[in-house]
């Protein structure tokens, strides 16, 4: 893997170097668009608005719009905005890690220690693992600042970018009715359904089917083929009661 980031983690006055590593890759299949006259592959060019000239990469700058007027950004603007951030992910405290709501997650790196002495990695480790506590933190990425949490997967330090609350749209205008009469019986089984499905996390059971599927009717159309797929049919009840559906839910053997 190639490092996508060099700088160090700070707790305190112990200063850990690293190296970030992307942690995740897209299952997605690489799609190109085409001409559908002759299949010729569709290329992007970076025209100018008013001349509508093609403009070379080494030409093009970066501009914010303020009051009608373009301010354009030098590299050293964004250098001077980051400053000794872009080099260090500095834990401000510890929270627990079952705190951060998921919705706050985005995109998560391995943390690889830069230097022969791992004792200070090891301890942190160790310390997070035991304490079940994740530090919070911000550093800087391709001129961007993130919020982060550093977390112990194992024996590795993972750092997970999360959104910042203003990133978070409010749920205010959601048509959400709050106030929605359950019945004893109906929460009780309810709940029973939540038990009889409940299982330990394991993500390995789930595959993308979709993009394997896609690509087998990929390969089947280059041999002139078309393969079958199952169709999964939804499962349904008659009943318009919703205790009904719930013991029929209840009853109906899982995987079924």
């Amino acid at each position: 893997m190639r490092s996508i980031w060099k700088g160090s983690i700070g707790f305190g006055l112990v200063n850990i170097p690293v190296k970030l590593y992307s942690a995740v890759q897209s299952s997605s299949l690489s799609l190109d668009m085409l001409d559908s006259r002759d299949h010729a592959r569709i290329r992007y060019q970076r025209i100018n608005e008013d001349t509508r000239k093609e403009v070379p990469y080494d030409k093009i700058v970066k501009g914010y719009k303020l009051d009608d007027e373009y301010v354009i950004l030098e590299d050293t603007d964004f250098e001077d905005a980051a400053s000794e951030k872009s080099k260090e992910i500095e834990i401000e405290s510890f929270v627990n890690i079952a705190e951060v709501d998921p919705m706050f997650y985005e995109t998560s790196y391995y943390a690889e220690p830069d230097s022969k002495n791992n004792k200070a990695y090891g301890l942190l480790v160790q310390a997070m693992l035991k304490s079940k506590k994740a530090g919070l933190a911000r550093f800087v990425l391709r001129n961007n600042e993130n919020l982060c949490i550093v977390h112990p997967v194992s024996n590795v330090l993972v750092v997970t970018k999360i959104r910042f609350a203003q990133e978070i749209r409010g749920m205010d205008d959601l048509n959400v009715s709050q106030e929605v009469k359950v019945t004893d019986k109906e929460l009780k089984v309810g709940l029973a359904l939540i038990d009889q499905y409940s299982e330990k996390f394991d993500v390995s059971k789930y595959k993308d089917n979709y993009h394997n599927e896609l690509l087998e009717i990929i390969k089947a159309k280059a041999k002139g083929k078309r393969p079958t797929i199952k169709k999964l049919k939804p499962k349904t009840t008659k009943s318009d009661d919703l205790y009904d559906q719930l013991m029929q839910s209840l009853s109906h053997k899982k995987g079924a």
